[in-house]
């Protein structure tokens, strides 16, 4: 493969981890809702976090907000602060006692598998993503590499012609 070739790569390698990861801490969001906001909260409660009510929303909104803004590619530096902060106190304060694995077979029963509770893995794979994009970027077809570009091309001196590009090849 060739210097140009592994370049392109590259560029869009992005694509899954967004769409993964965005999904991801939105279906945790959404479960959280799913189940009743009061569910979580009383879950909360019970190991012992401060200002359980507060903190239950603040991840609720992180999850489906940054989830989304992640998954559109947008903002994705300044949200995937308080995403990481969400994902290190899961795995400090609920998940490093279970160890490392997140899968962990107890039995197979007439019903099916029976799992454990799980460790800190998938938390750790969430903050590699999250460092991933942040650190390479969002990739190709994200809000954010539309806006920088849209905004290149507004501070170009002498540069019309380049304003009446289609929105689409900006994205890309």
């Amino acid at each position: 493969m060739n210097t140009a070739s592994k370049a392109e790569v590259k560029n869009w390698a992005s694509i899954p981890l967004r769409l993964i990861t965005g999904f991801g801490f939105m279906a945790h969001g959404y479960a959280k809702i799913s189940h009743g906001p009061d569910h979580f909260i009383a879950i909360l409660t019970a190991i012992g976090v401060p200002s359980p009510v507060i903190m239950g929303w603040a991840t609720i909104l992180i999850e489906m907000i940054g989830g989304f803004a992640v998954l559109i590619g947008a903002f994705v530096p300044f949200v995937s602060i308080p995403m990481a902060a969400v994902m290190i106190v899961a795995a400090m304060s609920v998940h490093f006692q279970y160890g490392f694995s997140s899968i962990k077979l107890q039995a197979i029963t007439p019903k099916g598998a029976q799992f454990g509770p799980p460790g800190y893995e998938v938390d750790l794979l969430y903050l590699a993503c999250l460092a991933a994009l942040v650190l390479g970027g969002s990739g190709p077809f994200a809000l954010d590499r539309f806006w920088r570009k849209r905004r290149a091309e507004l501070t170009e001196p002498g540069e019309t012609g380049k304003r009446e590009e289609s929105a689409a090849s900006a994205v890309l």
